[in-house]
């Protein structure tokens, strides 16, 4: 699965093959969380709620993005947070 961006520790990634409602992983050491891109809610996971708030903020700035992505199935190397 390659990671589309990096931030704090976080490896955000996105799996094509996937199916259900377009979302992304969020990897923290051993925490996972999967987010919905649309609402940016985690659906699974165990990540923590600082981490959880992190990709929320990275995601509402790269929700378009991360739409086109999954929608396209084209990988593209975004900016993490600042």
């Amino acid at each position: 699965m390659p990671v589309i961006a990096r931030f704090y520790g976080i490896a955000v990634k996105m799996y094509f093959k996937e199916h259900g409602v377009p979302h992304f992983h969020a990897v923290y050491g051993e925490f996972n969380g999967v987010f919905d891109i649309k609402t940016l809610e985690m659906i699974e996971g165990d990540l923590p709620p600082r981490a959880q708030r992190l990709v929320r903020e990275w995601a509402k700035t790269y929700r378009d993005e991360l739409a086109k992505m999954w929608k396209r199935r084209e990988y593209k190397q975004l900016p993490g947070l600042e």
